[in-house]
């Protein structure tokens, strides 16, 4: 009988390679347990020629053993989640590190891919299917609340009546290996103790390691004007690009005072890449590209401008300024902006998005500047969701994006997120079915 086995190593050609154990040091007393865990950990050859020489003992950090208490773990194995790190101290004492990475599996194996997905759902029953094949999750109140808890439909037999009990259920299912991103329930609070007091609970609940916080753009949305979002007509009085400039980096500087308290941060709410290089100041672990929304919006516009084009008909800008009323580039107050000023908008707005090239024309654009502005930036460890899918296109175009030689160093930056049901369409094609049903046929046939 055979077994097939996955070394920490994984991926590479068959040639020598050189472990911790291959060091031949003794652990430190006391660890040997410990140690063991690390001991089939890969070293680069340089490495271990010059650690073979130096190291005497081989121990482990604090962080370690936390990570391992955190997250109980079979002998000799490290959980999801997290590389193993080494540093050589003084003594000859290698010591060994569990580092809070999600593109490393179980023993510090990468991923088999360099591209991770992730989900948007807090719905525990379709979270479960696909918990294995993940390395993030991302929540909001919006997908907490109404697609889920005041959902009878997905709630089945409304099981969980708090976002404490989901988040919990969802921290079971996914295990260590999965970051989850959860937002604060209100951005706008004024009292930073009560915005600590709430993370803080989430991180009870999910830990250190996995919790992170997803804050929002705000733009001109304060703790004041907030209501006119709540009530009546429901629209907002000031236009998205006439912010007052405390309420338009609010985000930012919420973001950066929770990372000073230890919190990884998920900049959120990401529509137009000319918010990226601001939004990378405050030193996110994520940043977003919101993909839905924007090009349906540019194919409206598109389809709005030509048709005006094709015909000098008003009718035309009179819907395109109803549409953009109602998607809120224009303010309530301006329900009798000038035709003209909205077709200038909408034309400004598809150079912009190069809607009308091959650079845009599949609603991307967005994507490839923000991969752009990661490969220039300082923060070699902040990664790139790309969100909102839907469509029988978006996912397939993110497939052909991503496999451009010119984004290719950038895989690994990159997160892929949409609902667990999105993404599952996409495992099949329509021969799946043929062969199943000659398989299954033949298979029928058997004696």
């Amino acid at each position: 009988m055979s077994t097939v086995n996955y070394p920490a190593n994984s991926g590479r050609r068959a040639e020598v390679s050189y472990s911790i154990a291959g060091l031949g040091a003794a652990p430190v007393e006391g660890q040997e347990a410990d140690v063991a865990r690390v001991d089939s950990a890969y070293l680069e050859r340089s490495d271990f020629a010059f650690l073979q020489n130096q190291v005497k003992f081989v121990g482990v950090t604090a962080r370690f053993h936390d990570v391992l208490k955190t997250f109980p773990t079979p002998a000799g194995h490290t959980p999801a989640g997290f590389r193993i790190e080494t540093e050589l101290k003084p003594a000859g004492l290698l010591e060994v590190d569990l580092v809070r990475d999600i593109s490393y599996d179980v023993d510090g194996v990468l991923r088999p891919t360099t591209l991770i997905f992730s989900a948007d759902s807090a719905n525990p029953y379709e979270v479960a299917p696909i918990a294995p094949l993940l390395g993030n999750l991302t929540c909001n109140p919006g997908i907490v609340y109404d697609l889920f808890i005041n959902n009878p439909r997905a709630n089945v037999d409304h099981s969980f009546n708090t976002r404490e009990e989901v988040m919990a259920e969802l921290g079971r299912i996914l295990g260590p290996g999965c970051d989850i991103s959860v937002e604060l329930n209100n951005p706008f609070e004024q009292d930073f103790g009560k915005l600590l007091e709430e993370a803080a609970e989430f991180k009870e609940m999910l830990s250190e390691y996995r919790v992170v916080i997803k804050v929002p753009h705000t733009g001109p949305v304060n703790q004041h004007n907030v209501s006119q979002l709540l009530e009546g007509d429901k629209r907002f009085s000031v236009r998205y690009d006439q912010p007052a400039t405390a309420d338009a980096l609010r985000g930012h500087n919420l973001a950066l005072k929770l990372r000073e308290h230890g919190y990884r941060i998920n900049y959120t709410l990401m529509f137009e890449p000319w918010q990226t290089s601001l939004a990378l100041q405050a030193k996110p672990a994520f940043i977003n590209s919101f993909v839905r929304h924007r090009a349906k919006a540019s194919a409206e516009m598109k389809r709005l401008v030509d048709a005006y084009n094709a015909s000098d008909d008003p009718g035309c800008l009179t819907q395109l300024r109803s549409y953009l009323l109602a998607n809120d580039y224009l303010s309530s107050p301006e329900t009798e902006r000038p035709l003209l000023d909205c077709l200038k908008l909408a034309r400004d707005y598809l150079k912009y998005r190069h809607f009308n090239d091959d650079f845009g024309s599949d609603g991307l654009d967005g994507v490839r500047r923000n991969l752009r502005w990661l490969r220039q930036s300082n923060l070699p460890d902040t990664r790139l969701i790309i969100c909102s899918m839907e469509g029988e296109y978006n996912y397939p175009d993110i497939d052909n994006l991503l496999n451009d030689p010119d984004y290719a160093d950038m895989i690994d930056r990159v997160v892929l997120t949409a609902e667990p049901g999105y993404l599952a369409r996409f495992t099949s094609a329509n021969q799946v079915v043929s062969y199943q049903r000659r398989f299954m046929n033949a298979a029928a046939t058997a004696k």
